[in-house]
């Protein structure tokens, strides 16, 4: 992988979150980013859920504990960024707190989901907004193949319903999304970890603090 071309001085958002589906590639591209701006990395850790593979072989019986157990992964690292004052820091996350809703309401039934509302409610107060949302997207057959590819276990067992009902919550959630500076990028046609040219295109629209919602298309123009 050649070296990517510095930012000349130019001052990115301090606080980047990276989103998208199963098997999207969220966090390899967090991990490069990271790297890229040196920014402090806030990763999901989902192998720290003790429920997730007992969530993936019977959703319905462990929707509820695995989805309390991320909620409560990511309020703590929220009430860490305002302990540490949000606006030094600079960091890259791959995952996004309002997000997590949306897989509450896929997998939970009414009852659980509205407890789940309660308890959202009182740990996501003043919790800190992306200065940038990448929502990453890709087809179903993609997902499924690169879920494949990478090999875990627990993941080799998800369903491609689930995946592509996910997918749709994905796309409905960001249609509506205006909290924060919001850029989607279809991966089915660009190579964001191991090509360089796509890659550095997308480090020089992130340096440049954009603002609205924005396409990057496989041409790899802004749209």
């Amino acid at each position: 992988m050649s070296k990517i071309r510095a930012l000349n001085n130019q001052s990115p958002p301090k606080y980047i979150a990276v989103e998208g589906p199963i098997g999207v590639g969220k966090t390899s591209l967090s991990k490069r980013l990271a790297e890229s701006f040196d920014y402090e990395l806030l990763l999901e850790n989902s192998e720290e859920n003790p429920f997730l593979d007992r969530f993936y072989k019977d959703p319905k019986q462990h929707a509820l504990s695995t989805q309390l157990f991320f909620l409560l992964q990511r309020a703590q690292q929220l009430r860490e960024l305002r302990q540490e004052d949000m606006f030094q820091p600079l960091r890259i996350a791959d995952w996004l707190i309002d997000k997590d809703r949306l897989f509450a309401k896929e997998n939970l039934d009414s009852d659980e989901y509205a407890l789940y509302i309660n308890v959202f409610k009182h740990l996501t107060v003043d919790a800190p907004i992306p200065n940038l949302v990448i929502y990453l997207q890709a087809p179903t057959e993609i997902l499924i193949d690169r879920i494949k590819k990478r090999g875990i276990p627990a993941e080799q067992v998800i369903e491609r319903e689930y995946i592509e009902n996910l997918s749709a919550a994905y796309t409905e959630f960001f249609h509506y999304y205006t909290k924060s500076p919001l850029l989607i990028i279809n991966t089915s046609e660009i190579n964001l970890v191991s090509d360089d040219k796509d890659y550095q295109h997308l480090v020089d629209y992130i340096a440049s603090n954009p603002t609205g919602t924005n396409f990057l298309n496989p041409s790899l123009s802004f749209i």
